[in-house]
C-alpha cells in the first residue's frame, strides 16, 4: 500500500500522508487516530471517503453545499430501488438537513441511503474517541440530534464496490458513464465490442475479441485469439493464447494459459498462473498459486 501511494505522490506531484490503524478502529476512530495531521490544516473542512465506492464523486458541488448550509457536517446519499437492504437516511426535502437513521427498514420510510462521502468540519473531530467507533452508528446520529447534519442528493451513478460481483457491477456503470460523456479514453476498433478501456502500454494480440466492459492494465499481454468479457486484468497480467475470460477478476501479475477459460466471477490473487486447457468457474484463488487441474464448481484455493 505504501509502495502504491508513493507512486501515485510522484505521478500526480502531491504529498500523501498514511495515518495506520495498529488495531482496527471502525469508521469513526481513523479519524481520531489521524487528528493532528487533519488539523494541519488550520480549521478547513475534510473530507472523509468510502474507499470501496464507484461515483463520479462530485466534491466541488459537496463543498459549495456544505459551505451554504453552515452545519457541522454533510454526508452524500443516493437513491436506490429497494432501501430495506441498506440503512437509509430520512432529510427534510427542502433544506437536507438529516432527520433520522433507520437501518435496513421492513416498512417504506424514504429511498435515499448513505453513499459514504463525507465533510465534515474539524469540530466533528472532539467527538471521536481514540477507540473503535462509528461515524454512522454513533457520531452522525449525534449530530443529527442536534439539527447539524446535512445531506446532499446524488444523482450520477453509484455503487458499493467491496464484492466482486459488486466490483464488475460497479465498473460497468463507470463505463457506461464514460460512454455518455463521450470520452476518448474508450478503445475503438474491430474487435472491441461495447466499452474497453486498454491501457497504452498493453500489448493485444491478433484476432482477439474484447468486450463489452472489460479492463486491461499497464503492461498486459494479450496473445492471439483470445476473448475477454465482462472483466478486469490488473497490471502485468499475461493471457495466452485462444483463452477465454468471462465475468472474471485477474489479479497483478497473472497468467492464464492457453486455451484456459476462467469464468463465472472467478477471481485470482497476484501471481497466480493457470495451466493450459484449465477450465475455472468462479473460483477464489489466492496469491502465488499455479492451477493446473479444472475447477467446475466455486470454491476457494488456499
Amino acid at each position: 500500500m505504501l509502495r502504491f501511494l508513493e507512486e501515485f505522490e510522484s505521478r500526480l506531484g502531491i504529498k500523501i500522508t498514511c495515518s495506520q490503524e495498529n488495531e482496527p478502529l471502525g469508521t469513526a476512530g481513523p479519524l481520531a487516530l489521524a487528528k493532528e495531521k487533519l488539523l494541519q490544516e488550520a480549521e478547513k473542512p475534510f473530507f472523509v471517503l468510502n474507499s470501496d465506492i464507484t461515483c463520479e464523486y462530485p466534491l466541488k458541488e459537496m463543498l459549495d453545499f456544505h459551505n451554504a448550509h453552515g452545519g457541522e457536517a454533510s454526508i452524500m446519499v443516493t437513491k436506490v430501488a429497494e432501501p430495506s437492504k441498506y440503512g437509509v437516511v430520512v432529510l427534510d426535502d427542502n433544506s437536507g438537513r438529516v432527520k433520522k437513521f433507520v437501518e435496513k427498514p421492513t416498512v417504506f420510510v424514504d429511498n435515499k441511503i448513505n453513499a459514504g462521502i463525507y465533510l465534515l468540519n474539524t469540530s466533528v473531530l472532539n467527538r471521536i474517541p481514540l477507540s473503535p467507533s462509528s461515524l454512522e452508528q454513533q457520531v452522525f446520529p449525534a449530530i443529527a440530534k442536534e439539527g447539524r447534519l446535512y445531506a446532499m442528493i446524488y444523482d450520477g451513478f453509484w455503487m458499493d464496490v467491496g464484492q466482486p460481483k459488486d466490483y464488475l457491477a460497479g465498473l460497468r456503470l463507470y463505463l457506461d458513464d464514460l460512454r455518455r460523456k463521450s470520452s476518448l479514453d474508450l478503445a475503438i476498433g474491430h474487435n472491441i465490442i461495447g466499452n474497453v478501456l486498454i491501457d497504452e502500454s498493453a500489448k493485444i494480440g491478433e484476432g482477439c475479441l474484447i468486450g463489452p466492459d472489460v479492463v486491461i492494465g499497464p503492461n498486459c499481454v494479450i496473445e492471439s485469439g483470445v476473448r475477454l468479457s465482462s472483466c478486469t486484468l490488473m497490471k502485468g497480467v499475461q493471457v495466452k493464447r485462444s483463452a477465454h475470460v468471462s465475468g472474471s477478476i485477474i489479479g497483478w501479475h497473472s497468467t492464464v494459459g492457453e486455451s484456459a477459460q476462467v469464468s463465472s466471477m472467478a477471481v485470482l490473487g497476484e501471481d497466480v498462473h493457470v495451466g493450459e486447457t484449465v477450465f475455472l468457474n468462479g473460483v477464489v484463488v489466492l496469491p502465488h498459486k499455479e492451477i493446473r487441474s479444472h475447477f467446475v464448481k466455486p470454491e476457494i484455493v488456499m
